[in-house]
């Protein structure tokens, strides 16, 4: 579920191959020769052999395991099975080779690597996605915030407004003056309700942290022709984004 988990997964393989080696199950070989008639350095012979065939197939494996990638991860495993086969002639006097178990081990090591790697890439482009998401949330606060205080002091400027042309309206009988005025206090009046169906939608959108714009956007200058950025933003003002 995680890449430290691979990682455990990846270090419980290499245990085992460990293991395998120190047990002498890594390697088989015919043991009954002898040199010059001695059976010592038969077994010194068979021993050097083992080695050998062991760094070998070792090196190989390495390397797969080392560059191993999304686009050659079956090459590689091709690779360690034709690895395998080209030991196993090499050792074909002294009948030996390297173990099925230990080949296996070999390959579960290059698959869990790979998977390793691809947690790894999940988990950076996880973080990438909160940092990103964390900014826009930021951004939006921020934008809330300017939005209410613009909010409040258009209120409060019509709010004064109002009051004095309601004074002046109390105070005037001249029908003509008195109408001027009741056509401003029905504009304020309706710029002060426009004020208020914004603060409600400013309102939904700092409840509802998930509300927002789907945007498709084109730039041939970046993406080229016939390539498309679909995104979404929670800005108050979706063109805000579309801009950055």
């Amino acid at each position: 579920t995680n890449s430290t988990q691979y990682k455990e997964r990846l270090d419980q393989v290499r245990e085992k191959q460990k293991q395998l080696i120190k047990d002498g199950l890594a390697v088989i070989a015919n043991e009954q020769w002898t040199v010059n008639g001695s059976a010592t350095e038969g077994r010194k012979m068979v021993a050097d052999m083992k080695k050998l065939l062991l760094r070998s197939f070792n090196n190989e494996c390495d390397y797969c395991v080392d560059n191993v990638k999304f686009n050659n991860v079956e090459n590689h495993s091709s690779r360690i099975e034709k690895s395998f086969e080209a030991v196993k002639k090499l050792g074909r006097i002294l009948n030996a080779q390297i173990t099925d178990s230990y080949k296996q081990l070999k390959l579960d090591e290059l698959h869990l690597a790979f998977e390793y790697q691809v947690k790894k890439q999940d988990e950076k482009e996880e973080l990438r996605r909160l940092r990103e998401e964390q900014r826009e949330q930021q951004k939006i606060d921020q934008e809330i915030k300017v939005a209410r205080d613009k909010i409040a002091k258009e209120k409060k400027h019509f709010s004064a407004a109002l009051t004095d042309l309601e004074a002046k309206l109390e105070n005037t009988s001249d029908s003509q003056d008195r109408h001027n005025i009741e056509e401003k206090i029905a504009e304020l009046r309706e710029k002060f309700h426009a004020l208020e169906d914004e603060e409600k939608v400013v309102d939904y959108r700092e409840k509802n942290a998930k509300a927002g714009y789907v945007y498709i956007i084109s730039n041939l200058g970046s993406f080229g022709e016939n390539v498309f950025k679909i995104g979404m933003t929670r800005r108050l003002d979706p063109y805000e984004r579309i801009y950055e």
